[in-house]
C-alpha cells in the first residue's frame, strides 16, 4: 500500500517530470552537437583540381575549406609535369567541410626504363615489346632489305640505342624496317570516324607514319581532343589504292556531328504559302 501511495503521490510525478525533462534536454544537446560536428544540411561542391600545381591546389583547397592528400605520383608525357592528373572525389561531388581530397600528381621527372632489344623481330612484335616496357613507337623508316617488315635498327632521338640503355618511360623509339628489295607498297587504311589513339595504332600497323594532325574549331578542351574523330585524311582512302611503306598520313579531326556525318543532315522541305 505504501508503494501505491508513492506512485500516486505528487512527489513521484514531480521526480518523473524532472527525469523526463533531463532526458529530453540531454537528447537535444546531443543532437545539437552532432549537427554542428557533421555540418548537417551543409555541403560543398568539390572544385576541379586537375591541371593545377600543388601550390595552386593548396590555395584552392584552403579557400574551399577542404584538405588535400597526394596518394600517388605517375608520369604522363602528355600532361604538364608536376600537376594534378586525377582527383577523388571528382569535380562537382558534394562533400562536407574539411573533407579530404585525394590526388594523383604527374611526376616532374619520368621513370627510367631499360631499352629492350627488338632488332631482328617483326614490326608487330616490336610494338608489343615496347608497349610492355612502357615505351612507344616513333617513326617507321623503311629501307631496302630482304627482311621484310623486320626491325633492322632501333633509334632514340635520331641515334641508334643499345639494349639496356636507360630512357625515360613513354619515350618514342624509331624503327628502321626492311621493305624487301623492291619498292613495296601497302593499302591505305580508312581512318574515318576513328579517334586519334585508334587512328595512330591503325596507321603504324599498316607500316605507315602519322603526318599532320589538324583539329577544327569544335575542339575546345582536352576532353574534346580525346573524343574527336577523323573526318578527313590525306592520302584519301580508296579500295586497292596503294602507297609506299613509310609514307605519312595526315588527319583532320572534329567532334561536330555535322562534319563527321554530313550524310545524316536532312534539309526540311519548305512549302510556299498559297494565296
Amino acid at each position: 500500500m505504501t508503494l501505491f501511495r508513492f506512485l500516486t503521490s505528487k512527489a513521484f510525478f514531480k521526480h518523473l517530470l524532472y527525469a523526463f525533462s533531463g532526458i529530453t534536454l540531454m537528447l537535444v544537446i546531443i543532437f545539437l552537437i552532432l549537427k554542428i560536428y557533421t555540418h548537417h544540411g551543409k555541403s560543398l561542391s568539390v572544385p576541379d583540381f586537375t591541371g593545377l600545381t600543388l601550390e595552386e591546389v593548396h590555395k584552392k583547397a584552403k579557400k574551399n575549406k577542404l584538405r588535400i592528400e597526394v596518394t600517388d605520383s605517375i608520369f604522363n608525357n602528355n600532361k604538364p609535369r608536376g600537376t594534378v592528373i586525377e582527383q577523388n572525389p571528382i569535380e562537382g561531388f558534394q562533400v562536407k567541410k574539411n573533407r579530404r581530397i585525394f590526388l594523383i600528381l604527374n611526376a616532374s621527372n619520368p621513370e627510367k626504363v631499360k631499352m629492350p632489344d627488338i632488332v631482328g623481330v617483326s614490326h608487330r612484335q616490336a610494338e608489343a615489346v615496347l608497349k610492355n616496357t612502357g615505351l612507344e613507337i616513333g617513326r617507321l623508316i623503311h629501307v631496302p632489305d630482304i627482311a621484310i617488315n623486320n626491325v633492322l635498327k632501333q633509334k632514340y632521338r635520331g641515334e641508334e640505342i643499345e639494349k639496356g640503355t636507360l630512357v625515360p618511360k613513354g619515350s618514342k623509339i624509331d624503327l628502321v624496317l626492311g621493305m624487301g628489295l623492291s619498292n613495296q607498297k601497302t593499302q591505305i587504311p580508312d581512318m574515318h570516324h576513328y579517334t586519334i589513339a585508334n587512328a595512330k595504332r591503325r596507321i603504324l600497323r599498316s607500316a605507315l607514319n602519322i603526318g599532320a594532325i589538324i583539329y577544327d574549331e569544335s575542339i575546345i578542351n582536352e576532353s574534346d581532343s580525346t573524343d574527336a574523330k577523323v573526318w578527313r585524311q590525306y592520302p584519301s582512302f580508296k579500295e586497292n589504292k596503294l602507297i609506299r611503306l613509310g609514307s605519312t598520313v595526315d588527319l583532320w579531326l572534329s567532334v561536330d556531328s555535322t562534319v563527321l556525318y554530313p550524310e545524316m543532315i536532312v534539309v526540311e522541305d519548305t512549302v510556299e504559302p498559297t494565296e
